[in-house]
C-alpha cells in the first residue's frame, strides 16, 4: 500500500483535529518564531527515536510572502508601468526592425518580455551604481534580455536612437555615426557599459556565486569594505539545467553568503518548448535551493490573485494550481480569459465561483508575480534584510508577455523575432502605448519628452541608487611592483643548480607575497593541488582563507608545512572543482573594475584541466578583461609520467593561441620564467593593460642556466638564439624547441654536432606570441622578430615541442623564404609510462630529434 493512503486514512480523526488546533493556537499566541521552534524539537525528536520521516521541501503553489506581509510599495506605480511598457516596446522594435532589415541577425523578444517587472523594479529600488556613499551592486543580467537594458539606456540618455538601430550591427555601426550593440553582454565589445557576461549559459551563476564569496574574502582580509552590497543575478529557468549553474549551490550556503540574491524567472519554457513538460520546474527548483541550503522566496501569483485566495477558505484554488503541470500552464498562458475561464476554473464549482464576478478579460489579464510590481518589490525586500543565507526568488511569468497571439506562452516565443501589422497594433493596445497606428506598425520608437513624469521618474530613481547601470568602470590605483631580481634573483642567476619551473615559480611567488605593497594584492588559487605543486610552504605563510577560521587542530599541527586557515587568509583552496576555481580567478582578475581595487591572481592547476575541461569560463573571463596569471603546471604530454591520457595535455596552447587578450608562454628555465612573470605584473598592475597570461610549468628537475641580458628581449617576444653546437664550417641546422622538450633539443644538438653539424638551438618561450608578431610585421611591413632571430641561423628548421604538432605549425607561414621547416609534436592520446619511454613513443626524445633533424639537412 502506498504510504499516502495511510496517511489519507485517518484512524483517528478527532485527535488529528486537537493536534491540528493546538498548534494553530501556539501560532495565533506565540507568533511564528515559537512555532517553528516547535516544529524544529517535534523534528528532531521524531530523528532521535528513528521515526524515518522528514519534512518536504516544497511548500505550497502559491506565494511564500502573504499579502498581509508585504510592505508598502514606495514608489509611483502608475510611472513605473508606463516605464515598464515602454522598455518593452522600444525592445520589441529594436529586434525586429533590425529582421526585417536583415533577417539573418537574430535577436530576443520573448525572454525580455517575460523579465521586464523583474529588471524595472530592480532598477528603480534596488540596483545601486558605484558612487562615493555606495560600492555599488554587482548584477548580473539574463543574456537573452539585453534588448530590454539597451531600452532602458535609451530612455536615460545613454544610448541614441540611431544605436537603437544598429542592434547586433558592430562593424557596419561606427561608419555610420552609431554605436553598434553587442547580442549579449559582453564587456570586451561594450567596455563602458557591460560589467559581466553571461551569454554563456551557466556561467553567470557560478561566476556571481564566487564574487559575492570573494567580496567576503576583501572583507575578511582587510582589504575593502564590502558591507551593504549585493550580487543580483537575473537567470532563467531553463539556465538551471547546465550544471554550472547548481555546482556551487552549496558553497554559497555554506559561506552564508547573504549578500547574494538570484531571481530566477520562471517562465516555464527552454527555447524548444516547456521546461519541465510534465513536471513543475518551480517545485524542483526549490528542493534544490531548499536542499542546498538557500532562503526560498516563491513570487507565483500577483495582486489580482490575493481576492480568489481570501474568497477560498477551502483551498481548492491552491489544489488545483498545485496539481497543474508546466506543460497545461504554458497552453492557459497562450490561451485566452474564456479558454481560461472554461478549462482552469471550470475544473470544479468552488474554482468556477470564484471567478463568477469576473469577465473574460479580466481572467485574461491575471497577473503572475513576476509580473506584478508591487509583488516583485516584496520579494526583494525581502531577500536583501534575510541573513545568514543567500536567496533565491523564483519568478513566474509568461515567456512573450503582452505579445498575444503572436508569442505569448507559443512553443515558438523564443524564436519569434518578426511581427505582423496585427501583432503590433494589439501589443500597443495591451500596453496603452502612446502609438499611432502608422507609429506602431513602423516600429517607431518612442521617448517621452525630457521634462515629462517618466523621464523625471526615472532620473531621480537611478539618482538615488548611484546612477545609471548597467556601468563597466576601470579607475583603479597602480599597485607598485618591486624589481625582479628582488624576488626572482635565485631563478636568473641560477648558476646550474637544478630544479624544475615549477618549483621556481612556488619559489618566486613566496618571495613575492612577502613584498609589502603588492604582497596583499595576490590571490593564490589552487583546486586542491597545493602539495603536489610544492605550496605547503604557503599554508603557514599567508594562510588559507575561511569564513570561520579554523574550527579544529589539523592532524599535522606539529609540520612546519601544516595546514592552515584563517579568517584573513591568502589561499583560496577551492577544493577539487575547476569551475570553482576558474571562477574565483576571474572574480580577483576582474577586482580592479568590479571593485576599483586591483588584485593579481594566480590560479595553479594541472594544466590538462584548464582550457580543456573549463576552457568555455576562461573565454569568459576574457570577454570580462580579467588580469592575472593562469598557472598549468605538469603540463606536456611527456613531462608528467604514470598519469595517462586523461591527463596529459598536449593541446592547452593550441586552444591559449585562440583567445587574443591570453598572453602562453611555455618557459624552460627559471630565468625565462622570471622575465615572463615581472613583465607581466608590469602590464597588469601597472600599466594596466587587459591581458591575462597563461604559463605551463614542468615538474621535471633539470640544471638551470643563467639568463644572458641578451636574451630578455627575446624571452618576451617569444624566443631567442640559446646556444650554437658543433663545429662553424660544420652543415647548418636549427632547432626550435619549448619547455621541457628544449633540454631534449639541447641533447639533439649535442649529438649532432659530434656528427660534425653545426648546429643553432632557439628557446621559444611562446609560439603563439612569435606568430602574431610575426602576422603583426607582415601588416606593417617590417622584419618579424622571428625572422630577426632566424637570420643568425641557417639551415633546416626543426621545431619541437611537448604539445600537437598544430602549436609549432603556427610559425610556417612566418619562416625566412628558402628554409625548410619540420615539426615534431605530440600528436595522439596520451599513455602512462615513464618520462623517457612517452618521450621516446612521440618521438620528441633527443635520439628523435637528432635522426628527424638529419633527415632533414644535409648529408655529412
Amino acid at each position: 500500500m502506498n504510504p499516502h493512503d495511510l496517511i489519507s486514512q485517518d484512524p483517528d480523526p478527532q485527535e488529528t483535529a486537537e493536534w491540528q488546533e493546538a498548534f494553530l493556537s501556539l501560532l495565533q499566541s506565540q507568533g511564528p518564531a515559537r512555532a517553528r521552534q516547535m516544529l524544529d524539537g517535534l523534528v528532531a525528536l521524531a530523528r532521535r527515536e528513528r521515526v524515518g520521516w522528514r519534512p518536504r521541501l516544497n511548500t505550497p503553489y502559491v506565494n511564500t510572502i502573504a499579502a498581509e506581509q508585504q510592505p508598502p510599495f514606495p514608489g509611483d506605480l502608475a510611472i513605473e508601468e508606463r516605464l515598464a511598457s515602454l522598455m518593452r516596446w522600444n525592445a520589441l522594435a529594436m529586434v525586429v526592425r533590425a529582421n526585417q532589415a536583415h533577417g539573418e541577425l537574430g535577436g530576443h523578444i520573448a525572454s525580455y518580455a517575460s523579465a521586464a517587472d523583474l529588471f524595472e523594479t530592480g532598477f528603480n529600488h534596488f540596483f545601486h551604481a558605484r558612487s562615493e556613499s555606495h560600492g555599488g551592486d554587482l548584477v548580473f543580467f539574463q543574456p537573452h534580455s539585453a534588448p530590454g537594458v539597451y531600452a532602458r539606456a535609451f530612455l536615460d540618455g545613454r544610448l541614441s536612437e540611431r544605436d537603437l538601430m544598429h542592434y547586433r550591427q558592430e562593424i557596419v555601426a561606427p561608419g555610420q555615426g552609431a554605436r553598434g550593440l553587442s547580442s549579449y553582454p559582453h564587456p570586451w565589445l561594450m567596455p563602458d557599459f557591460w560589467q559581466f557576461p553571461t551569454g554563456s549559459m551557466g556561467i553567470g551563476p557560478i561566476s556571481s556565486i564566487y564574487q559575492a564569496r570573494f567580496m567576503r574574502y576583501l572583507q575578511h582580509r582587510g582589504l575593502l569594505d564590502t558591507g551593504g552590497r549585493t550580487v543580483w543575478g537575473v537567470f532563467g529557468d531553463g539556465e538551471m539545467d547546465e550544471p554550472e549553474s547548481m555546482s556551487a549551490l552549496t558553497l554559497a550556503a555554506r559561506e552564508k553568503l547573504d549578500n547574494l540574491v538570484w531571481v530566477v524567472n520562471c517562465n516555464l519554457q527552454r527555447l524548444d518548448g516547456p521546461v519541465r513538460g510534465n513536471d513543475r520546474i518551480i517545485d524542483e527548483l526549490e528542493r534544490l535551493f531548499a536542499g542546498a541550503g538557500w532562503n526560498v522566496i516563491k513570487l507565483l501569483w500577483g495582486s489580482d490573485w490575493d481576492g480568489l485566495f481570501a474568497r477560498d477558505p477551502g483551498g481548492a484554488l491552491a489544489q488545483a494550481l498545485g496539481d497543474t503541470v508546466d506543460g497545461q500552464m504554458q497552453t492557459f498562458a497562450a490561451k485566452d480569459g474564456r479558454f481560461n475561464r472554461e478549462n482552469f476554473f471550470g475544473q470544479n464549482p468552488a474554482l468556477a465561483a470564484l471567478v463568477q464576478g469576473l469577465s473574460d478579460e479580466q481572467i485574461d489579464r491575471l497577473k503572475r508575480g513576476g509580473h506584478d510590481l508591487v509583488k516583485i518589490h516584496a520579494a526583494y525586500a525581502a531577500a536583501v534584510a534575510h541573513r545568514g543565507q543567500p536567496t533565491v526568488i523564483l519568478a513566474h511569468t509568461k515567456k512573450g508577455y503582452g505579445m498575444g497571439a503572436a508569442g505569448q506562452g507559443r512553443m515558438t516565443t523564443h524564436s519569434q523575432k518578426k511581427l505582423d501589422a496585427d501583432d503590433l497594433l494589439a501589443f500597443r493596445d495591451r500596453f496603452a502605448l502612446p502609438l499611432s497606428d502608422e507609429q506602431a506598425t513602423g516600429l517607431a520608437f518612442y521617448k517621452p519628452a525630457e521634462d515629462s513624469a517618466e523621464l523625471r521618474y526615472l532620473r531621480e530613481r537611478r539618482a538615488a541608487l548611484g546612477g545609471a547601470l548597467p556601468r563597466r568602470e576601470t579607475a583603479c590605483e597602480p599597485v607598485p611592483v618591486p624589481a625582479a631580481e628582488a624576488y626572482a634573483g635565485f631563478a636568473l642567476n641560477a648558476g646550474g643548480k637544478e630544479m624544475s619551473t615549477t618549483m621556481a615559480f612556488v619559489r618566486l611567488l613566496g618571495n613575492l607575497l612577502k613584498d609589502g605593497a603588492l604582497g596583499p594584492r595576490i590571490v593564490p588559487i589552487v583546486a586542491d593541488e597545493a602539495r603536489t605543486f610544492g605550496m605547503a610552504n604557503l599554508f603557514k605563510q599567508v594562510g588559507i582563507y575561511s569564513s570561520v577560521g579554523q574550527r579544529y587542530a589539523p592532524e599535522d599541527i606539529g609540520s612546519v608545512l601544516s595546514y592552515r586557515e584563517a579568517l584573513d587568509g591568502q589561499i583560496l583552496e577551492e577544493g577539487i572543482s575547476e569551475a570553482g576555481a576558474i571562477a574565483s580567478w576571474t572574480a580577483a582578475a576582474t577586482s580592479y573594475s568590479v571593485h576599483g581595487l586591483a588584485m593579481l591572481p594566480f590560479y595553479i592547476y594541472y594544466s590538462m584541466f584548464g582550457f580543456q575541461r573549463v576552457g568555455d569560463a576562461i573565454w569568459a573571463a576574457a570577454d570580462q578583461r580579467a588580469r592575472g596569471f593562469l598557472l598549468g603546471a605538469t603540463s606536456g604530454r611527456t613531462t608528467l609520467g604514470g598519469e595517462g591520457l586523461q591527463h596529459q595535455d598536449g593541446s592547452s596552447h593550441l586552444v591559449a593561441a585562440t583567445i587574443p587578450n591570453c598572453k602562453a608562454y611555455d618557459p624552460a628555465f627559471a630565468g625565462e620564467l622570471a622575465l615572463i612573470v615581472d613583465a607581466g605584473l608590469r602590464e597588469m598592475l601597472v600599466e594596466q593593460r587587459d591581458v591575462f597570461y597563461y604559463l605551463t610549468l614542468m615538474n621535471q628537475n633539470y640544471a638551470q642556466p643563467d639568463l644572458p641580458a641578451s636574451a630578455r628581449e627575446g624571452v618576451l617576444k617569444g624566443g631567442y638564439v640559446f646556444g650554437r653546437f658543433g663545429p662553424v664550417d660544420g652543415a647548418p641546422l636549427t632547432l626550435l624547441g619549448s619547455g621541457a622538450i628544449l633540454t631534449e633539443v639541447r641533447g639533439a644538438a649535442e649529438r649532432l654536432a659530434q656528427q660534425g653539424f653545426c648546429v643553432h638551438v632557439c628557446s621559444i618561450t611562446s609560439w603563439s606570441e612569435l606568430a602574431r608578431e610575426a602576422q603583426a610585421a607582415e601588416a606593417e611591413g617590417r622584419d618579424s622578430w622571428l625572422g630577426q632571430v632566424l637570420a643568425g641561423t641557417a639551415g633546416p628548421v626543426l621545431a619541437a615541442s611537448d604539445y600537437v604538432r598544430a602549436v609549432p605549425e603556427a610559425l610556417r607561414a612566418w619562416l625566412p623564404p628558402g628554409r625548410a621547416y619540420r615539426t615534431l609534436g605530440t600528436d595522439g592520446f596520451g599513455r602512462s609510462d615513464t618520462r623517457a619511454a612517452l618521450r621516446a613513443f612521440f618521438q620528441v626524445d633527443a635520439a628523435s630529434i637528432a635522426e628527424a633533424a638529419r633527415r632533414a639537412g644535409p648529408a655529412r
